[in-house]
């Protein structure tokens, strides 16, 4: 008995899905939930990284009184195992009514395959995790040339490849897409000198859209 759990550890151990976590070189995870003694609003999260950061107070501003506006920001990434991890662990905090989900600028180690593949395993640890919530996928954003706004950065076409699988995968299980890389796209104006987060016009613009698909859930409810 000991010698068959010592070979599957083993196994374990030397699997593919094991050797395939590629972690970056600074890791971080943002969690901010207010109005936790509070009942009388429904609850909303916003899923991403640091684009879902930089339009979470705006979001949260743009639906007070509507609603009591969480975040969880990881660098974290599809693919990644730890994000369900992390997911299960914020969602152990409180439930909630809406929760967006906007992750695909990280795991540049991963394949947009990879990146596929872990989507359903993401959405088993939201809805396990907060049964009943209504859940929209959030397409990733675009990234331009460093300091040449005018120009698409090659990693662009990753983002639009994995919009189409996150589209497909939503329409599949008959989830809302929310469009923030159309938002953008067409605005090099919005992007900070990076190319990839934003100036506060463009965070204005990204909170204004999740203000809006929230809100259209909200009045539905």
């Amino acid at each position: 008995m000991l010698r068959l759990f010592a070979v599957s550890v083993a196994l374990a151990l030397a699997s593919p899905a094991a050797a395939q976590v590629v972690r970056e070189n600074i890791e971080w995870l943002d969690v901010w939930i207010p109005n936790t003694n509070d009942a009388g609003l429904p609850r909303v999260l916003l899923i991403g990284d640091s684009i879902t950061r930089g339009y979470g107070k705006d979001v949260e501003a743009g639906l007070a009184g509507k609603a009591y506006v969480a975040r969880m920001a990881t660098s974290k990434s599809l693919g990644d195992p730890a994000l369900v991890e992390q997911i299960a662990l914020v969602l152990r905090e409180k439930a909630f009514d809406i929760v967006h989900f906007n992750n695909g600028m990280h795991g540049d180690a991963y394949s947009e395959e990879a990146y596929a593949a872990a989507l359903p395993a993401v959405l088993a640890a939201i809805r396990r995790g907060t049964p009943g919530a209504r859940i929209v996928l959030a397409t990733t954003t675009d990234v331009r040339e460093r300091d040449h706004l005018d120009r698409a950065a090659p990693k662009t076409e990753r983002m639009v490849e994995r919009n189409r699988l996150l589209t497909e995968f939503a329409q599949r299980e008959k989830l809302p897409v929310d469009d923030l890389f159309g938002v953008v796209h067409d605005h090099p104006e919005y992007h900070a000198a990076d190319g990839v987060h934003f100036t506060a016009a463009g965070y204005a613009a990204l909170a204004a859209q999740v203000v809006r698909e929230i809100g259209g859930m909200l009045r539905v409810r």
